[in-house]
């Protein structure tokens, strides 16, 4: 079995899952650094209020600067200062300004704030000059990512949730759906409805699913056909039994000691009929029902086909039978009781619908891997719409047809089921001038 159903859902959750989760750190990482920043708006006010303290700082007005500072500390609730650095040599090598900068005291307004420090950073924005920095602790309004930690839940859990969810409702229809058909087929099919089917309500499905609605099909198909052969059996059973069990009930009803002889006699004939008939339809339900293949021994077919070749001279002594073969025709893994029964009832029905006088001919030779048998009687033929059917139990072409010994239509069905026991089969054709063959097919192996 290829598992095609397993390796969807390992595609499905483990390929899947893993690049799903991993998009989502991802997508975390980046939703962390686009909120780590100060807004555009909190920076223009940042950078405002340092130009104004530069502005206060040129111009000298040291004394407004610091009256500014104290309001803006009151208004916002945080530190606000002006500094100035300046590096001093001591010895070595001249200072280098891209080395040593105008940033010493806090952080730049572009750079991200960490999202877990409980404690608002140092923000310096620089004067133009470079000499001096404004200073300010950053205001609590204006931290990035106030949402920080719902966004993360949701990220975290509430979407892998949510996605694994749908997932699991996905799965979940995908098989339901197709064991709820499975389901509803049963129950029609338990209901007597053998025509209903599963596969083809499937769409394009190719997985362990798919072939348990195809095993279902061919379950129900089988079965099917064998309620109703058995229905169509015993109808056929119970109509051909009515005839002679009515010819007993008249002769038993109109037994005459004076003629005991003669209605033993017609009640001997009947009970062996009736007697043959269940035989046969008995032997033919279980052919059919079980289907068995018997393979148990070789055969010679030339041996078997002299046999019965000489029964036949001797039950039809007016009748010619030519036998052309092989000197050995041996079959493997075969039957012989299977074999013999076929061939002879094929043999007889020649028999019986070749006029007296006439010829049949039975031909064996070797065909590749088959040997094949052929009966050829100068009989009236039969029509060829009725090929076929002449091997369905009790089908009968005309009344007319009707030969003694099998005139309740089993023996070509007979014949046929015990030839597939064995892996044979036997068509009919007609002639091109007059009568009928049977070609029986045999493997040697």
């Amino acid at each position: 079995m290829k598992r095609r159903l397993l390796w969807k859902l390992c595609l499905i959750l483990a390929t899947g899952l893993v690049s799903f989760f991993y998009l989502i750190h991802i997508f975390t990482l980046k939703t962390e650094e686009s909120m780590s920043f100060i807004a555009e708006q909190d920076r223009a006010q940042l950078k405002a209020w340092a130009a104004k303290a530069e502005s206060f700082y040129d111009a000298g007005e040291l004394q407004e600067l610091e009256s500014w500072l104290k309001k803006l500390k009151e208004q916002e609730h945080t530190y606000v200062a002006i500094a100035g650095f300046k590096a001093l040599h001591i010895a070595g090598d001249e200072i280098d300004k891209h080395i040593v900068g105008a940033y010493h005291f806090g952080r730049s307004i572009e750079w991200k704030i960490h999202l877990y420090f409980a404690e608002n950073p140092v923000m310096e924005l620089p004067f133009s000059n470079g000499e001096m920095s404004f200073l300010i602790k950053l205001p609590e309004r204006m931290r990035p990512g106030s949402h920080w930690t719902t966004t993360k839940f949701a990220l975290q859990i509430l979407v892998p949730m949510l996605v694994l969810a749908i997932l699991s409702f996905t799965i979940y229809f995908h098989i339901i759906t197709p064991l709820q058909k499975l389901k509803r087929a049963t129950t029609e099919f338990s209901r007597g409805n053998f025509s209903v089917r599963v596969a083809e309500h499937l769409g394009r499905r190719n997985d362990e699913l798919a072939d348990l609605a195809k095993t279902f099909d061919k379950m129900a198909i089988r079965i099917g056909e064998l309620i109703n052969a058995q229905r169509q059996l015993i109808g056929d059973l119970s109509h051909e039994l009515r005839t002679p069990l009515t010819r007993l009930d008249i002769t038993v009803s109109n037994f005459e000691l004076e003629n005991a002889e003669v209605y033993l006699k017609r009640i001997n004939r009947e009970s062996k009929h009736i007697r043959k008939l269940v035989e046969d339809s008995l032997t033919l339900a279980w052919l059919d029902n079980e289907k068995p293949i018997l393979q148990q021994e070789s055969v010679d077919l030339v041996d078997l086909l002299d046999v019965l070749l000489d029964d036949a001279r001797y039950e039809f002594p007016e009748h010619n039978i030519i036998f052309t073969s092989e000197d050995s025709a041996l079959v493997y893994n075969t039957c012989h009781r299977a074999l013999a029964p076929a061939i002879e009832n094929i043999i007889r029905n020649a028999l019986r619908y070749t006029p007296i006088g006439k010829t049949v001919s039975v031909t064996l030779i070797n065909e590749s891997n088959y040997f094949l048998i052929s009966v050829c009687d100068q009989g009236p033929g039969i029509p060829s719409q009725y090929l076929e059917k002449v091997f369905e139990p009790f089908f009968r072409v005309d009344q007319a047809r009707i030969a003694e010994g099998d005139s309740f239509g089993l023996g070509l069905a007979l014949a046929k089921r015990h030839l597939e026991s064995v892996r044979a089969s036997v068509k009919l054709q007609n002639n091109a001038k007059l009568g009928l063959t049977a070609v029986i097919m045999i493997p040697i192996y």
